[in-house]
């Protein structure tokens, strides 16, 4: 890592007066081997949380741009799938005014005849014999 850009990151977090105060008490009270030690401790945490500061803003500038195209393919698909929904209705009303005259006409069927039934019983019994 290079002094600019440690230098740069660090200038681009605001000043808060707590941290400046607690940083000139620790200077002052240090020998000046240790104040100059100090001062680049000091001068790296505050690199370091821009560089992390600045990590985590893109992220979420970058999740939120992700979330509106998703927001965006969503509204579409709602869009496509209501156009499905009211052809298939439409589709459904066509049938139903085209099968509409069958079911009020009156239809009965003819009762089956005893005959009838005692052929069918034939019919199953013997087919139960077969299967025998």
């Amino acid at each position: 890592m290079n002094a600019s850009t440690s230098s740069a990151s660090a200038e681009s977090l605001p000043e808060t007066p707590d941290v400046d105060k607690a940083y000139s008490n620790l200077i002052e009270q240090a020998s000046p081997k240790q104040s100059h030690q100090i001062a680049n401790d000091f001068e790296r945490i505050r690199s370091s949380v821009a560089r992390s500061t600045s990590v985590s803003i893109d992220g979420l500038q970058g999740l939120t741009s992700e979330l509106q195209e998703l927001q965006t393919l969503l509204n579409s698909e709602v869009k496509r799938v209501q156009g499905e929904i009211d052809s298939a209705l439409s589709g459904i009303k066509i049938i139903m005014e085209t099968i509409a005259p069958w079911t009020s006409a009156p239809f009965s069927p003819a009762p089956p005849t005893r005959a009838a039934h005692s052929a069918r019983a034939m019919d199953l019994s013997r087919a139960i014999r077969a299967d025998r």
